[in-house]
């Protein structure tokens, strides 16, 4: 298995997505865009990166040769191919990496707000164990840099809700959500040893090393990819 996060440096773009941009539908030059994404294959040493259409939802895909080349709106990608790198794309939201070394299975989930509140983490589980064999208390989890709850200001509305239905415990100072929190805790919830759960220290929007949406509004995606095999 191999995978990794990128930030923003390395690429080709130009301001305001400098430079390492993965994302065609933020209104940089796509050939830039494609320069990048051709860089990123050698990073993670694969032939084929695998991009999903997000839509901040929580449908997940499993992939296979069938439909590798017809992915359409989803949040979540599982599969049991080997050297096919799976990218999720973000710039504050969670991107979650998922592997299970006894059976093989890797995931790249998108866990925004709306998605973590749909709990599309535990969805992706769910799946590698029904889809796959797989053994909850053998995946191992990559949370990537995100929005933490440092920066997250959401409404009182939105606070509300997460106090009334999640608990009071994901917001702090009132109206600052930790969605790293929240999708932690699912991941417990769905059988992950906390041992092998991996948060990076890393907030998007204190971080200029990172695209971030709330910070600057225009600007690219960064990426988090896994892979099988070498």
């Amino acid at each position: 298995m191999r995978y990794l996060f990128t930030n923003r440096h390395g690429g080709y773009s130009k301001e305001p997505y400098s430079t390492f941009n993965l994302a065609f539908h933020v209104g940089d030059d796509p050939k830039n865009v494609e320069k990048n994404r051709n860089f990123l294959k050698t990073l993670i040493k694969a032939d084929r990166i695998v991009f999903m259409d997000q839509v901040h939802g929580d449908r997940v895909v499993a992939i296979d040769e069938k439909n590798i080349n017809d992915i359409h709106r989803c949040d979540a990608v599982l599969t049991h191919l080997k050297d096919v790198a799976l990218c999720v794309m973000v710039a504050d939201c969670n991107p979650i990496l998922l592997y299970e070394p006894q059976k093989e299975i890797v995931a790249a989930v998108h866990a925004g707000r709306n998605g973590t509140f749909l709990g599309i983490v535990q969805k992706s589980v769910d799946m590698m164990k029904e889809f796959y064999g797989c053994d909850s208390s053998k995946i191992m989890a990559f949370i990537g840099p995100s929005i933490r709850k440092c920066c997250y200001e959401v409404s009182e509305e939105i606070a509300g809700v997460v106090k009334k239905c999640y608990g009071r415990k994901y917001i702090h100072n009132e109206r600052f959500l930790d969605l790293a929190a929240m999708n932690i805790d699912q991941l417990k919830s769905s059988g992950l040893k906390e041992e092998n759960i991996n948060l990076t220290p890393v907030c998007t929007c204190c971080f200029k090393d990172y695209f971030s949406y709330r910070r600057d509004k225009i600007t690219g995606r960064f990426a988090g990819v896994i892979k099988n095999g070498d």
